[in-house]
């Protein structure tokens, strides 16, 4: 469990995290009276003996609209964190393009949850990737991975050169301790962590095994969906996202550090922690969301809306209206239309969806799609609702109901999704899957005036 004498972070930063609200704003935070310079950005000679540095997840050049960069005050500058690198194995997590060989043949596809640890795992050993799509050498395109561990990263830090990491936990909450400050996040929030911040993450709470999900994106950043004809509000409001107050870590003991870059992995010994930003100002900062705080729009009248209605956080690509990445939910809400079929329809996508459930019972799967489960639904492969969910649906009187209890999610992407090795042998793979649309039998009669 978490070590809380191993840091000399202020006690009650420790125990009680703080945290910003807004999206994208430009923050300001310092963890000691005076340690982050006013007036400039780079004095010389910083309070408390400290480094400036900058951190850049854009080019310097962007518009104004979209470059992110922060300034931070740190103990070390980060050309110290690292050393000598030397070749690293996570033989689970894959990179696209994934050409992995495995003989399981293009279709729908549903697993169970993966198999808890045997052994001590940390959460970075503990991913395990399920599809890829684009390629990460290109910054385009989307990873979907699968986590499960059961122990902490106590001296050993990462950064994702890729891509940045959307986590969505799916059973036990977790502390994300990153270079701009902590961040707790439980079962309904979700965390992102930009592309090259170090981070570390450890189990709060008890439990036998800490599970979820991560979309790792290659492409442009994620950012709030344009509302359209919606307007001002609804749906993720900005306030709701909370970015973390600074906090630190001055431990000096043998550390390691571990890279993943154009999707090989590296590792480093360093004599001490890199989370020494004692204070720091900008917009390039990791956040997290509470997933109940999305403010759902939807038919009041009649006929089941697009699913982009709920979309949380959206990547854009190059080509307008088309998105890199989408992370999409299916929150509690009312279903209130008349004369409709309220689920999900039966449709073909030039998009791909992965597919996970946090909790409850998604509402176009009457069964088998259970907390901690998966699916993948490929580039224009049918599927929707099972066939007990469309005979329910078709037959229920439609008074108005809540939908209660559920969360699940999709990440979707416009590159077709490929199915690692892992995933493809997976023995959770549920080789009945398809069998849930057998009972939509033909219906057809061509009688006139039969309806």
């Amino acid at each position: 469990m978490l070590d809380k004498t191993r840091s000399t972070a202020a006690h009650a930063v420790v125990n009680n995290p703080k945290y910003m609200p807004g999206f994208g704003n430009d923050f300001e935070t310092e963890s000691l009276p005076g340690a982050l310079p006013q007036g400039q950005n780079s004095p010389q000679k910083c309070n408390y003996g400290l480094y400036a540095e900058q951190l850049s997840g854009s080019p310097f050049t962007a518009p104004r609209g979209t470059n992110e960069r922060s300034w931070l005050y740190r103990i070390r500058p980060s050309v110290r964190h690292t050393g000598r690198f030397s070749n690293a194995s996570y033989p689970f997590w894959k990179s696209a393009p994934c050409l992995d060989d495995h003989s399981l043949p293009l279709g729908q596809l549903r697993w169970d949850p993966i198999p808890a640890p045997a052994d001590e795992l940390s959460f970075l050993a503990g991913i395990r990737t399920m599809t890829a799509a684009g390629d990460v050498m290109t910054q385009t395109g989307m990873a979907a991975h699968a986590y499960v561990f059961n122990g902490d990263m106590v001296d050993d830090y990462f950064f994702n050169a890729d891509g940045e990491l959307l986590v969505v936990p799916q059973l036990g909450p977790i502390r994300v301790f990153t270079e701009m400050g902590i961040i707790d996040v439980e079962p309904l929030e979700i965390c992102l962590i930009p592309r090259g911040m170090i981070f570390k993450v450890e189990r709060l709470g008890q439990g036998p095994e800490w599970r979820g999900y991560i979309c790792e994106n290659y492409g442009a950043k994620f950012t709030l969906p344009d509302r359209g004809p919606i307007g001002a509000n609804c749906l993720a409001n900005p306030r709701d996202f909370k970015t973390p107050a600074a906090a630190y870590e001055d431990k000096e003991i043998p550390c390691r550090l571990h890279v993943k870059w154009c999707g090989k992995f590296y590792a480093t010994e360093i004599g001490h922690s890199p989370l020494d930003v004692v204070a720091w100002h900008g917009n390039y900062a990791p956040f997290k969301y509470d997933l109940r705080t999305f403010a759902p729009v939807g038919a009041i009248l009649f006929d089941h809306p697009d699913p982009s209605i709920f979309t949380v956080l959206t990547a854009p690509s190059g080509e307008e209206g088309t998105a890199n990445v989408d992370f999409v939910i299916f929150p509690p809400r009312w279903l209130v239309a008349e004369h409709t079929f309220r689920p999900p329809w039966y449709h073909r996508n030039i998009m791909s969806e992965f597919m996970g459930l946090i909790h409850g019972q998604y509402d176009a799967k009457a069964q088998g799609f259970v907390p901690g489960g998966m699916s993948l639904h490929n580039m224009m492969l049918p599927h929707g609702p099972d066939s007990l969910g469309f005979e329910m649906a078709s037959s229920v009187d439609l008074q108005p109901v809540k939908l209660d209890h559920t969360m699940a999610f999709m990440f979707e992407t416009r590159y077709p999704q490929q199915l690692t090795r892992y995933a493809a042998e997976l023995e959770t793979l549920q080789d009945n899957y398809l069998e849930c649309w057998d009972g939509l039998e033909r219906k057809f009669d061509g009688t006139p005036g039969i309806k």
